[in-house]
């Protein structure tokens, strides 16, 4: 397990999340979620901060959590959120571009905690 990698992306994903809870155009616009004129719909500000606060929270716990099956936990709760997001924004997008940059996103993220799990730590 690569402790360092798994807490660096928890952070990241905490500090993104909390972000996209203020603001969630942030996560609206690149995944094609605004009007033609780049607003986000108040509706959809609404859907997109529960999914933000669920990545602030799990990107916290692998931030914060200790080394071993807790923190293994968190990573893996982690992954599984990574790679439904992958699933269902892949699936439900409208354009077929943007599905294509939101999957890879996703899997790209859950890819980075599951190598810090399996990596072997460094000496």
């Amino acid at each position: 397990m690569r402790v360092g990698l798994l807490r660096t992306v928890g952070a990241a994903t905490a500090v993104y999340g909390v972000a996209v809870t203020a603001w969630p155009a942030l996560l609206a616009r690149p995944s094609g979620l605004t009007d033609s004129q780049g607003r986000t719909a108040e509706a959809t500000r609404i859907s997109l901060r529960p999914v933000a606060w669920r990545d602030a929270a799990s990107g916290l716990a692998m931030a914060v959590a200790p080394q071993g099956a807790p923190l293994t936990t968190a990573t893996v709760l982690r992954i599984a959120a990574d790679l439904g997001d992958a699933a269902l924004l892949g699936a439900t997008l409208p354009d077929r571009a943007t599905r294509a940059k939101a999957v890879a996103v996703s899997v790209g993220w859950a890819s980075l905690s599951v190598v810090g799990l399996l990596a072997r730590p460094r000496r």
